[in-house]
């Protein structure tokens, strides 16, 4: 997460009335365990569209869209038990030729659990793999659009690979041959001329191909070696921490291997050797002795059927992990440049990419998704972590597929502390949390229309004898002096933000009570369905006397450009990166700190193409440094062909996700966040 000026980050949900539809469809077309899936997580509900003067009851929508019919389909689930250890991970099984059954598995677990390299294709009914086989003549896979997630048909593979596979209620069971690893060995590589990195290489040894995993664990804190002179503090070390890797296989290492790779115990530090230097020559100064290098390979061992190999890469490195045949092996190169390049048409009008950008002499990974939004049933809504309110957070991973997104990203900037949204989420032209700062957002219709800008949102308070006060701030965690105004987006209560404020309830167009707010975090004032919360800030309580039990009162809305109020979607994040073609960066302008525009990091970004197509990126570091500052993501978006584009919450936050996974980065390493941008697949009528 990209730390924030006066805010960090948060998230929410909402929904529409398809929901109970869903539940009813699904009941009378599909298994009972796929039912489960999609439907006890479902709370159905109607939806509600705003009126300028009263914010209506918001439904808390998890599905976005009735999933097309499963026809046929004799068992399903969303666990799969792989050699005994049940994970994460959607599979179908339907009646093939000959009575036979087929068995599918959503390609984001199968490449996950199994460890299959995706290759290119241009058909988003087969997809090309290689898995310990050849690259110039892949196995290719059938595959299904269904619901949420792309399908794999694994039969054949299956068979081939000789797996053992049983339907058992909602778990798949995988039983994969028993497998030896019979060697380890690590290699250095001389580095590249372009990339001066010294690079490795592991080469694993197996008696069969074998399911593995590759995840990326946390960084690795270094001891410091303590100063030999008391009176002189430990020096800080300037080199970014080694990172953990661990590659996981089903199946056992030979013990040798095991005791090649068990780390010694260290040995005593020499503390007598420097002070007896300075004792023989206090004139003469000694220089530390360097640390030495981390090994690579940290540890190899047996646990519960898998080896794991735990490495420590060094920063600005990472493992790219392929797998050969004749023999079956695996190769992971530690490199520099470790994305690999892939062009994948996903589904119709949906097109996963994924290449090195080059800006000068710099090298960013970018990972991004095309999409097509003038493809019939592609569609984009906005979505939040929490069922029951504003205020949460979740990974988007848990968010997307709460609302059955094929597809998605993060979105705008919240409080990390108390999970508060800090601007704009609107949906099916309902305000559910308001802009602030003159923020970049971008807005959207359900035609595939996009429109970018700085947006302000004008809301005033019209009470007695034409009285005007303005509402700065609607259902926002951005906290100043001025009023703000909950609705039932929110969530069912609201709690001061801060202390001594004055709560104003409005129903039914009328104040019907004043409340002193007290301590911040004290009390909950629920927010009436018919109406909504007008909390008085610092000097604006004086205008609390202007306001008695009783008063009529109105709400006039606009926004600034007024263009932004004719579409029902908008996500504000900011800053604006491209307007026409052309960089408009102006991030003093929209209110962000000297540290935020300076820092180099990770970035999220939507954008749209001269052909109308939207991409929505996610941009690592550079090889051999950190990510892109605001400038350089910029440049790089206006280099990809962005005609508009917009900066979004970035750092651990930006996590691009795609049928069931994430894209750009292990999910162990992706924030909790507040908002996103979910792509949906709408059955065909």
């Amino acid at each position: 997460m990209v730390k924030m000026p006066n805010c960090c980050q948060s998230e929410i949900s909402d929904g529409s009335a398809i929901a109970l539809g869903v539940c009813r469809f699904f009941r009378a077309t599909v298994s009972p365990i796929l039912l489960t899936v999609l439907c006890l997580t479902t709370t159905c509900a109607t939806n509600a569209q705003e009126s300028p003067k009263t914010t209506k009851f918001i439904p808390r929508l998890i599905s976005q869209s009735p999933a097309p019919p499963l026809t046929g389909v004799a068992s399903s689930g969303n666990q799969i038990s792989l050699n005994g250890r049940t994970l994460p991970g959607t599979w179908l099984q339907r009646p093939g030729k000959s009575g036979q059954v087929t068995t599918n598995i959503s390609d984001g677990a199968f490449r996950q659990l199994i460890g299959v390299n995706f290759l290119n294709s241009t058909n988003s009914a087969k997809q090309p793999i290689q898995w310990f086989s050849s690259v110039t003549k892949p196995l290719v896979l059938a595959t299904s659009l269904l619901g949420a997630y792309r399908y794999l048909d694994i039969t054949n593979f299956a068979q081939t690979s000789g797996w053992q596979i049983q339907a058992n209620g909602n778990i798949l069971v995988i039983a994969t041959p028993k497998t030896q690893i019979t060697n380890i060995v690590q290699s250095q590589e001389p580095p590249e001329a372009s990339t001066p990195l010294q690079q490795a290489r592991i080469l694993v040894d197996l008696d069969r191909p074998t399911p593995w995993q590759v995840a990326q664990g946390s960084a690795i804190a270094k001891p410091q070696t303590p100063s030999s002179d008391p009176d002189t503090p430990t020096p800080k070390s300037t080199v970014p921490p080694n990172r953990q890797w661990t590659i996981t296989l089903d199946g056992i290492a030979d013990p040798v291997l095991i005791e090649r790779y068990t780390p010694q115990p260290p040995a005593a530090p020499p503390t007598l050797l420097p002070n007896l230097l300075k004792q023989l020559s206090p004139a003469t100064p000694t220089e530390p002795i360097p640390p030495a290098p981390e090994p690579l390979i940290q540890k190899v061992e047996v646990v519960k059927n898998q080896t794991i190999i735990s490495l420590s890469v060094p920063f600005g490195l990472s493992p790219q992990v392929t797998t050969v045949a004749n023999p079956n092996r695996l190769s992971i190169n530690i490199r520099p440049d470790p994305l690999e390049e892939r062009d994948i048409t996903w589904a119709p009008g949906l097109r996963w990419r994924q290449h090195y950008v080059n800006l000068g002499t710099e090298r960013f990974p970018v990972v991004w998704l095309e999409v097509n939004p003038r493809k019939f049933g592609l569609t984009l809504k906005p979505m939040w972590a929490s069922p029951d309110g504003l205020a949460g957070t979740a990974p988007i991973i848990q968010t997307a597929q709460r609302y059955l997104a094929v597809a998605g990203i993060n979105g705008g900037y919240f409080n990390r502390n108390n999970k508060l949204p800090l601007g704009a989420i609107r949906r099916d032209s309902q305000w559910l949390s308001g802009p602030i700062l003159n923020r970049g957002a971008i807005a959207w219709n359900n035609s595939g229309q996009f429109y970018f800008g700085r947006l302000t949102l004008e809301e005033t308070l019209i009470a007695a004898n034409d009285q005007r006060l303005p509402i700065l701030f609607l259902n926002s965690g951005y906290v100043q002096s001025g009023i703000a105004r909950y609705t039932s987006a929110w969530g069912s209560t609201y709690t001061p933000l801060t202390d001594n404020e004055i709560i104003l309830v409005v129903e039914k167009d009328q104040i019907t009570n004043q409340l002193p707010g007290g301590k911040v975090g004290a009390t909950a004032v629920p927010i009436p369905q018919n109406g909504y919360l007008l909390t008085l800030r610092a000097n604006a309580t004086t205008a609390a006397s202007q306001l008695p039990i009783g008063s009529t009162v109105s709400i006039s809305s606009a926004t600034t450009p007024a263009d932004f109020s004719r579409y029902p979607h908008i996500i504000g994040a900011g800053p604006l990166l491209v307007q026409n073609r052309q960089v408009v960066l102006d991030a003093k302008g929209e209110k962000f700190s000297n540290a935020f525009i300076a820092e180099k990091a990770i970035r999220s970004g939507i954008c749209t193409t001269a052909t109308g197509t939207l991409m929505i990126t996610a941009t690592h570091n550079r090889v051999g440094g950190y990510g892109p500052n605001l400038a350089e993501h910029a440049q790089l978006m206006q280099l990809m062909g962005c005609v508009d584009a917009l900066n979004l919450d970035g750092g651990s936050s930006t996590s691009l996700y795609l049928g069931g996974q994430l894209l750009d980065r292990s999910p162990s390493t992706a924030a909790r966040v507040h908002n996103g941008i979910g792509i949906f697949l709408q059955p065909r009528k």
